[in-house]
Formats: structure tokens, sequence, C-alpha cells
């Protein structure tokens, strides 16, 4: 029979679908049988308006109320075991109904309040399925990480001391490639190759910036920095917000050195393309651009782990981060006069063989 895997997801922007319909595509790849399902589908409506996504988070009151829900769910830890206690209430009885109804294997999350909640059911006998927590952020793992997980999976190296603070030393934590948002990042294509393909200019300066899925951030401060500090030319990811397209339409229509492009499936070809990345909201882009040899700045939107992650990328000198467009503006020429990064990761087994392995080694068993 094959190796039966459910995985978890929270339709949250696309950082959290897009890991785990990869992870799907490269089980079924291996003979496994694999199903994505969105939990906050499964949690109902009350779970759904708790821990769901940010409406508006570019405005004053999203942003407000993002910076809170971190503040009161991840950081004071009275409030952080209050909140994983009502998100338990609500969404346990949900999953517990929705894996037995489909058994599986392996039972792996790509979102983390989903991990921590499989964490605590698994260490208290809900779940006998082994938990795979597919960690894709780089830095503020609390909910990432939990002593119930059975297999950490991290998408950089240095995120492990954090896991294993939070987990326990004992916990396995297993660095990975496989869960971009393209398997073939570790293997991007050329830069004029890239270009080429997506019919931008060969020559001059790339820069792309992004305010991630919710398209947040000062992503017109950045693009007027790009265009004024080197950038031949801009593309500008506005995600799924379209009200955010049509003001950077108005406000650059008139200048063939800037495209807006919505939420797009060729990230790929458009890292490999770009020589810097201006970024809102850490998370996998930045792994993917510095897999592209594609320099990266972390800026306009410092907010909740946001923060924790931009603290991280300093600390490696992964990212440079700035917080005003001055920093921005410095950051930028450094980075467009600066040599080619060259490889940023090592090697490093693909999640779907962990994940496949894990499931032989440790069998569910019934209740």
């Amino acid at each position: 029979m094959p190796t039966t895997v459910s995985i978890l997801t929270a339709s949250i922007g696309a950082g959290h679908d897009v890991p785990a319909q990869v992870l799907a595509a490269a089980l079924r790849e291996r003979g496994a049988r694999a199903a994505v399902v969105d939990g906050l589908a499964l949690a109902g409506a009350p779970a759904r308006a708790l821990v769901g996504g940010v409406p508006a988070a570019g405005s004053a009151l999203g942003t407000l109320a993002f910076e809170a829900r971190y503040l009161l769910g991840t950081r004071l830890a009275p409030t952080r075991e209050a909140a994983a206690a009502v998100v338990d209430r609500l969404v346990r009885g949900r999953f517990t109904a929705h894996l037995a109804a489909h058994p599986a294997d392996v039972v792996v999350s790509t979102y983390p309040l989903w991990s921590e909640l499989l964490g605590r059911m698994r260490r208290d006998g809900a779940l006998h399925s082994p938990a795979v927590s597919a960690i894709t952020d780089l830095a503020a793992l609390r909910h990432w990480a939990h002593p119930g997980i059975d297999l950490h999976l991290i998408t950089h190296p240095a995120s492990e001391a954090e896991a294993r603070a939070i987990a326990g030393p004992g916990t396995r934590i297993e660095a990975v490639h496989g869960l971009t948002s393209d398997p073939r990042f570790t293997d991007p294509p050329e830069r004029n190759v890239a270009r080429e393909e997506l019919g931008l200019p060969k020559r001059g300066s790339l820069v792309v910036v992004s305010g991630g899925g919710w398209a947040v951030g000062d992503l017109a401060g950045a693009t007027d920095t790009a265009l004024h500090y080197g950038a031949n030319t801009v593309v500008v990811l506005v995600g799924h917000d379209e009200a955010v397209r049509a003001r950077i339409e108005a406000a650059y229509g008139d200048d063939d050195r800037v495209q807006v492009w919505g939420f797009t499936d060729r990230m790929l070809l458009l890292l490999a393309a770009a020589d810097v990345l201006i970024h809102a909201t850490a998370g996998l882009t930045v792994l993917e651009a510095l897999m592209c040899d594609c320099r990266v700045i972390s800026y306009g939107w410092p907010r909740g782990h946001i923060r924790a992650n931009d603290r991280a990328y300093r600390r490696l000198d992964m990212a440079a981060v700035a917080r005003n467009r001055p920093q921005l503006a410095h950051a930028l020429v450094h980075a467009l006069a600066a040599p080619p990064l060259g490889p940023q990761l090592p090697e490093l087994p693909a999640a779907a063989d962990l994940v496949l392995e894990l499931a032989a080694r440790e069998p569910a068993h019934a209740a």
C-alpha cells in the first residue's frame, strides 16, 4: 500500500499553501498519496475569525491587529498559552474527525498554529500518526516548533538552534530542500536566460519590489528609491490586492521602466533574472532569492514576526535590513555594486524523502 500523507495548510496569502502543494507533488512523484487540506476550512467560522489572515493588512487597523496578534499570541507567555488553549478547544475536534475519516500514515503542517496543535495532540496521545512541522520561516519559531512533533523540517540550517531551544534537545530537526515554490530553485537558470524567457531587458539592473501576498509595505517608496538609485527595470509584485495594483499602475503607468505584476507562479524565473529583491514580509521569498544569487533587502513592513526575522538576517548577514528610505537607498547602492553571492545553501536532503522515511520508521498505530 502506498504511504498516505495529510498536509495541513492555511490559506493566508501563499506562504503556507505553496510549500504544501510543492511537498504534495514531490510525494506523489515518489508513489505516495498526498492530500493538501486547508486547516482554516476545517476549523470552522469562530476559529477562522481568531487565527485567519489579516484583512487589509496594509491599513492602519490591519497593521494594529497584526501587531496585537503577534504580541498576545506569541511574545507574552500567559496570553500565548491561553490563545493556544482556545485554538485547541475550537479546532482539535474538527482535526480529529477529519483524520479519522481520512487516515494518514504521516500528518504534515505548513502552518505554525497547526504544528503546535499537532504537537499537543501527539503528546497527549490523541494523534497516532507521526507529525511533521514544515517550517518556512527563519526565526520567530515559537508555534512552529513543539516537543510533541516527531520531525521538524527547516528551510534554513540556521533555524536549528531556535527550534531546538523550543522543542527540546532531543527533538529531530532536519534542514531540507523541497519546500520552496518551485523545486528547481536548487538549480536556477542563468540571469540572461531567465530575463529572455520573461521578456525582460537583458542589459541594466533589475530590481524586484515585493509586498508579499498581501501587498503590504512601502511599495511606492521602494519603487521610487530603486528608480533613483540605479535600477533600469523595476518589477513590483502586488500579490492578490487589486486596489494596491491600481494605485501602483496609476502612479507608474507612464514609466516604461516599471512593470506591475499580480500573484505569479514564475518566481523562479523572476528571482533568477533579478539583481536585488526588496521584500516586505520575510519568509520563503528571501530564501528563494538567495538561492538565485539575488541580493535581498528587507524593507517596508517590520511588523510582528518580521522583526524577529530581520534580526536574524542581520545576525547571519543573510540580507540587508532598511528601516527607512535613506537606509534603503544606501543598502540598494551597495547591493547593486556588490559581486555575485555564489552558492548560499549546502546540499540538503529532500523534504519528501524524510517524510516517507519517517512513515516507514514510525508507523501510525490504532487508538
